[in-house]
């Protein structure tokens, strides 16, 4: 049972890419969203880290909202929204948030510091927190803690038509030292 929970979501976080990648391709928003819109952030807010694809120039932004005093909010700090080859934003959809890109969740774990999990990294602890006056992403890449700064999935379509996930490259910078890190994952 839970080798096939895992196949449908590799098979439903691949769909996912097919139809951005087809919607790209002619320069549209996919067919399954309402279309563009525009976001009010609360006060403000600070990006944190980002999803590129090899499929297409369209990428999912992480972000955190701010409220007064540049603190974060008691509850779900971190955004998530996708950023279009034309600048445009959208909501990721349910199936997205769900399946492929969302956030599983996000634990306060004390004053402006929180504990997020990705749904497509849920082994991987990423910690929310104020460095430098900015609000940073911090999780271990290859053994280090490393300030997260990109995502890149890489991919491949198959005769089925839905793309496999080759590998996730994690970028980022070392705490300590500021020294880049990188980190290959892939799927089994």
């Amino acid at each position: 049972m839970k080798a096939l929970k895992i196949i449908l979501k590799i098979l439903l976080f691949a769909s996912l890419m097919l139809i951005h990648s087809a919607a790209a391709s002619y320069g549209e928003s996919s067919p399954s969203r309402s279309g563009l819109i525009n976001f009010v952030s609360w006060n403000k807010s600070s990006p944190l880290f980002s999803i590129e694809r090899s499929k297409n120039k369209n990428y999912i932004q992480y972000e955190v909202r701010l409220v007064e005093n540049s603190d974060l909010p008691d509850s779900s700090p971190v955004t998530v929204y996708w950023v279009l080859e034309n600048g445009g934003q959208e909501q990721l959809t349910s199936i997205e948030r769900k399946f492929a890109y969302g956030i599983d969740s996000q634990e306060k774990l004390e004053e402006n510091r929180f504990r997020i999990h990705l749904v497509a990294l849920k082994d991987r602890d990423i910690i929310v927190e104020k460095m430098n006056g900015s609000y940073r992403a911090v999780v271990s890449i290859n053994g280090k803690q490393s300030i997260l700064e990109r995502i890149f999935v890489e991919s491949k379509e198959r005769l089925t038509g839905l793309p496999k996930v080759l590998y996730i490259d994690l970028f980022g910078r070392t705490i300590e030292k500021g020294f880049l890190m990188r980190e290959r994952i892939i799927p089994h």
